[in-house]
């Protein structure tokens, strides 16, 4: 996996500038509490009907923005330095624009360390400074603030990710390569895959789409056919270094609520279980002889965590099956509230939705038996796995 904010160097900035691309790049790979408003921009025309890139375009480039970060010690362009470049788009008239965040922020696991400047250039050449709002690692999610006075701020407003399919036709637009306002189409390719963010935890849900995305795509919207944002682009898997047709987005339900504790918070907490598991699938089940066929499958409990205290067993013997090494013996969570667990990564979203210190009713078989377990959520820590 690659993320797509962009690296180069003084002498490509400047190359890229006086081409009219403004900016550099990077590396691959707070106040009163409200919620994000929504857009007032309502997309008209054939669009209304079908998907209509030319439209989408037309009306929701306005509102996506390309973003330069400077850091410490590199001195910006005149030193010689190097520079982050990635993209982002207004969620706000009153200046508020989401981005990733590894286009703000560096280093490859917490603490790390935030752009010593910022500036949002606008689809219109206008270029601000900005103040970094707050990040949040577990999600590469970012959120920034310019003075919006005489700008002209067009928000995106965001769709629900939950409700998407493979094979819609999305729009992704943002600044590849450090070239502003960009427009790629494609489809959603697959749905509730699982992606690397800056911390040991994955996020979950993520959206795969072949619309060509590269470096300097990241903090990018990923549009439907209604004009409306289902996610941030943030990573490639590629063998070249260049987009070759797999491309994943942050889901934009993850974006909302980081986007909304950020403003609130200035950071995001997430519910922690203290877990390890396996996605338990009909002929494991029926290997193992369980009762049930879907679920996620406890293979190990950290100890003196949330589900340690509440009483929650992992994996008591390894065992061999299909080619694959399986801890099994433990109990196996089939719902979270009441919404069901089909897979570790359904495990794992419906933890990180709550809050720490939630007490959460959490659906098991053990002994072939079904069971309610109550637990109290910790808070997420940035360093362990599980």
């Amino acid at each position: 996996m690659r993320r797509l904010a962009l690296a180069l160097s003084v002498a490509a900035l400047a190359a890229l500038t006086a081409a009219g691309c403004g900016g550099g790049g990077k590396r691959d790979d707070s106040f009163q509490a409200t919620t994000v408003q929504q857009t007032t921009v309502k997309v008209v025309g054939r669009a209304a009907a079908g998907f209509d890139a030319e439209t989408l375009y037309r009306q929701l480039s306005p509102g996506v923005v390309t973003i330069i970060s400077i850091f410490d010690g590199s001195g910006g362009a005149l030193a010689g330095g190097e520079e982050g470049l990635g993209s982002g788009f207004v969620v706000d008239p009153s200046g508020y624009i989401a981005t990733n965040a590894h286009v703000v922020t560096t280093g490859d696991r917490p603490p790390l360390r935030r752009a010593s400047q910022v500036y949002v250039e606008f689809g219109d050449g206008n270029r601000v400074r900005a103040r970094i709002v707050g990040a949040d690692p577990d999600s590469d999610v970012a959120l920034v603030k310019v003075d919006p006075s005489g700008l002209r701020m067009v928000p995106l407003s965001f769709g629900d990710s939950s409700k998407l399919s493979v094979g819609e036709p999305v729009a992704a637009i943002g600044s590849p390569f450090g070239e502003e306002q960009s427009l790629s189409v494609g489809v959603i390719s697959a749905l509730d895959r699982s992606i690397r963010s800056l911390t040991q935890f994955d996020i979950a849900n993520a959206i795969q789409t072949d619309a060509a995305i590269n470096h300097g795509n990241s903090g990018g919207p990923l549009i439907d056919a209604q004009g409306k944002v289902i996610g941030i682009n943030s990573q490639i898997k590629s063998s070249s270094g260049g987009g070759e047709g797999v491309g994943f987005a942050v889901p934009a339900n993850t974006v909302k609520r980081s986007i909304e504790q950020l403003r609130a918070n200035g950071r995001v907490e997430y519910g922690y279980l203290g877990v390890s598991s396996q996605t338990l699938y009909p002929q494991l089940a029926e290997h193992l002889g369980l009762k049930v066929d879907r679920g996620a499958l406890l293979a190990s409990v950290q100890r003196g965590g949330p589900a340690d205290r509440a009483g929650l067993r992992g994996g008591s013997r390894r065992e061999s099956f299909q080619g694959g090494r399986v801890l099994a013996g433990g109990d196996v969570i089939v719902s979270v509230n009441g919404a069901p667990v089909r897979s570790s990564n359904d495990l794992g979203s419906l933890v990180a939705l709550e809050d720490p210190g939630t007490d959460v009713a959490l659906g098991i078989l053990r002994d072939g038996k079904r069971t309610t377990v109550h637990v109290k959520l910790g808070r997420r820590p940035s360093d362990t796995r599980g």
